[in-house]
């Protein structure tokens, strides 16, 4: 298997020198699964190599793809909108997606073997989807939908984190996650799968000016509340009621923390009081506990 694939092919267009390589089965639907022997059979080359990172951002953004693993997450794509290019699952859980209209968009079917090796790693979760991405809104269309709450990101670039936090903002109310230019993929394969689908549900945009872009969150009439163990924040419960109406929470990346220009652009730095001698807490679990006192006064 090659490590580094060709642009992506569009999918269903196959290579005629691999045109014997699979064949078609039927799972009591009207649209055919197509099975792949060949690893490296060109209508599946979307989900090849999904280990390199570098590999897969250096593809999947530019030609607008991304994948979702496992099937509540590939549903959760679908509800929301975003159009299918291929499904790729596990031969003997084919029967799982029978009931989804799928249209014209070809299924592909392969034993737990061939999913490894042209993955790179064990689909456990046996199923697998590529999708379009759809145009990201501006930072001003999300600001001006957001009637109370959003979290801001600075180079937070772990995808597990990031994926962690769109799970938490969904759960606890948060209207949109705002995110500077150095930020991770929300639509990276990871970070999907750790935000259980919530990323399709939370709005999203990137401030492409940074961090002169927190200019245009305050002027969206928000106050930037900077989260931080600095010894002259605030905590977080004695915020005024005037700071949390309408709070845009700011987070940095793990350990470094926010950088000074962000901080310097905050209104308010604000700290998560702690016991124990302990001084942070890791960046997802900030934004929950954050999250949840910020609007713990909310109706349900």
């Amino acid at each position: 298997m090659s490590a580094s694939p060709a642009p992506f092919p569009a999918s269903g267009g196959g290579n005629p020198a691999r045109a014997g390589t699979g064949r078609d089965t039927r799972q009591n639907r009207a649209v055919p699964v197509h099975e792949i022997t060949d690893p490296d059979d060109d209508r599946i080359a979307d989900y090849r190599a999904l280990t390199d990172v570098e590999l897969r951002t250096r593809w999947e953004p530019p030609h607008g793809l991304f994948i979702a693993e496992g099937e509540l997450v590939l549903r959760r794509a679908l509800r929301a909108g975003y159009p299918a290019r291929s499904y790729l699952v596990e031969l003997k859980r084919a029967d799982q997606l029978a009931d989804l209209d799928t249209g014209d968009v070809p299924v592909y079917a392969a034993t737990a073997e061939v999913l490894q090796r042209t993955t790179g790693f064990h689909v456990h979760r046996g199923v697998l989807a590529s999708f379009h991405r759809r145009p990201l809104p501006s930072a001003a269309e999300v600001l001006l939908a957001a009637a109370r709450r959003v979290v801001v990101l600075e180079d937070v670039n772990n995808h597990t984190n990031l994926g962690a936090i769109f799970r938490a903002v969904a759960a606890l109310g948060v209207d949109a996650v705002l995110l500077s230019p150095t930020c991770a993929d929300p639509l990276y394969r990871r970070s999907v799968r750790v935000s259980m689908g919530e990323v399709f549900a939370v709005p999203y945009a990137k401030l492409e000016r940074w961090p002169a872009g927190l200019d245009e969150v305050r002027a969206a009439g928000f106050s930037v509340l900077a989260l931080t163990p600095a010894p002259d924040a605030v905590a977080i419960q004695r915020l005024t009621d005037g700071q949390r109406v309408r709070a845009a929470l700011l987070l940095g990346a793990e350990g470094a923390g926010l950088t000074a220009a962000a901080m310097a652009a905050s209104d308010v730095r604000v700290v998560i009081p702690m016991r124990r001698g302990v001084d942070s807490l890791n960046v997802a679990a900030a934004t929950a506990v954050a999250c949840w006192e910020l609007g713990r006064d909310d109706p349900m």
